[in-house]
């Protein structure tokens, strides 16, 4: 077997446990390498196996992960996963690694996390997620099932239509640079949040904002101050429609928006030059 033909697998597996481009790179890597080592005649399926294996590794990083976290400048938001834009007529956004979901998935402890997203993500049965966390089966579904309320109570309103989703940044992309303040009003959802993921190393503000008025006028009051001579890219940002900001040759942000009922709820903008690398 091919360890390579698995690697996306694995790496999805990795990136929705840690919200982590490199972490999730470095998760894969390791898995590789007690691939090497593992006596390969005895394992009946290498995707359960290998699932299992980078699952392990995943839940002995997001201790460490967790602390880093918890000494975070400002609010901390995934690495953005940013593609070309998809097909037309694809018609769901892939809610799992939606950058709202894992955010509040930073709300769950690494057991929660990883019973919630193994089963109901990847549909790896209770009692082999039992085996990666030393748990008993009837105690990994107590903890899929906590994990559960806890995102349901804190994700934000979103829908799985992709072409309001689509139809809605788009509009928001035009009010935003054509400076129509009302149209932006009329797009955002009154309790609309704003949260912007500087790291502490570029100009972001340090705790969300919230709210249609005051999201809409720090929008043009941005785009003011700071859009002339950057160029605005419509992408995939984490399996629905986003924005990249450039500045030249540089990215200077990436946006992703969920959306519900025709109206943006949340805006995650990343500003953190560290977890824009790896976008083109």
């Amino acid at each position: 077997m091919d360890f390579q033909e698995h690697r996306g697998h694995l790496w999805a597996v990795a990136y929705r446990l840690l919200g982590s481009v490199a972490d999730a790179e470095d998760a894969v890597q390791e898995t590789w390498l007690r691939w090497r080592q593992a006596d390969r005649e005895h394992v009946a399926d290498p995707r359960a196996y290998l699932t299992t294996v980078v699952s392990r590794v995943c839940y002995d990083m997001l201790g460490a992960i967790r602390a880093r976290r918890e000494s975070y400048v400002g609010p901390w938001l995934p690495e953005p996963v940013v593609e070309e834009p998809g097909p037309e007529d694809r018609a769901a956004i892939d809610e799992s690694v939606g950058m709202a979901l894992l955010a509040v998935q930073e709300r769950l402890s690494p057991a929660e996390r990883t019973a919630l997203v193994l089963h109901d993500v990847f549909a790896v049965p209770y009692e082999e997620i039992a085996g990666i966390l030393g748990r008993s089966p009837g105690a990994v579904r107590q903890l899929a099932a906590r994990g559960r309320l806890r995102v349901r109570d804190y994700a934000p309103r979103r829908s799985p239509d992709r072409g309001e989703h689509d139809a809605a940044v788009q509009a928001f992309a035009t009010a935003a640079t054509t400076g129509d303040l009302r149209a932006l009003l009329a797009l955002l959802d009154p309790e609309v949040v704003w949260r912007t993921d500087g790291g502490g190393a570029v100009t972001a503000a340090l705790v969300p904002i919230v709210g249609a008025e005051k999201v809409a006028r720090l929008v043009l009051g941005l785009v003011e101050q700071w859009y002339t001579g950057m160029t605005a890219d419509f992408v995939e940002v984490n399996g629905g429609p986003g924005v990249v900001v450039r500045a030249g040759d540089t990215v200077d942000c990436v946006l992703a928006f969920a959306v519900a009922d025709g109206r943006i709820t949340e805006i995650d903008v990343v500003r953190n030059p560290a977890k824009l690398t790896h976008v083109k």
